[in-house]
């Protein structure tokens, strides 16, 4: 009785919090891509670099979940927040003139490259908060998580990154992506 309690693996705190993050990712992008691919709203240049962003960002997550957490896999992922949150507000800075309905649709009732500059600050915070609960646990080798809700969670944005990259050579083909894309380069008007 007492092999199969000790053999339960049990997950910290900054293994759930890396398993929110990168679900939430996934989430992100999977509105992306039905915005893009049910509502036929292909996604400008700037976008596509907040998505690459966003990616970046799920990369600090999966690294932690996979390889165990670790400050240099929090550091990618700020670096993706940051890079996400620079790109999403120089498009923001494109639109906020008067009289300018800005790009693309709304999610409740925001622009998606506003909502890439709110979700890549909440990123900053979150990783902050999740560095600062890291240094205050106790230093206990973090072995990757191995549960097949995270698996499929790290399957899922697997195939994201794959769709995302699919999508982009489709839509910018060889050369650069149109500004407002209305077509998919490769595959012809």
């Amino acid at each position: 009785m007492n092999q199969v309690l000790s053999t339960k693996q049990t997950i910290s705190y900054g293994m759930i919090f890396n398993i929110i993050g990168l679900f939430g990712i996934c989430a992100a992008l999977t509105v992306a891509f039905y915005y893009q691919l049910v509502l036929s709203e292909l996604p400008c240049p700037l976008c596509l670099l907040q998505r690459t962003g966003m990616i970046m960002i799920g990369f600090g997550f999966l690294f932690n979940l996979r390889f165990g957490i670790k400050s240099a896999h929090y550091g990618i992922a700020l670096i993706g927040s940051i890079v996400t949150g620079i790109i999403a507000i120089r498009q923001v800075f494109l639109h906020i003139t008067p009289g300018d309905i800005g790009y693309g649709s709304v999610l409740f009732g925001i622009h998606f490259y506003t909502w890439a500059l709110i979700s890549s600050v909440i990123a900053i915070i979150a990783i902050s908060v999740m560095l600062i609960l890291k240094s205050l646990e106790k230093t206990t080798e973090e072995k990757e998580s191995k549960s097949v809700f995270v698996q499929i969670i790290i399957g899922i944005f697997v195939v994201l990154i794959t769709a995302n990259l699919i999508s982009t050579i489709l839509e910018c083909g060889g050369g650069q992506c149109d500004d407002n894309p209305t077509y998919y380069q490769l595959l012809g008007k």
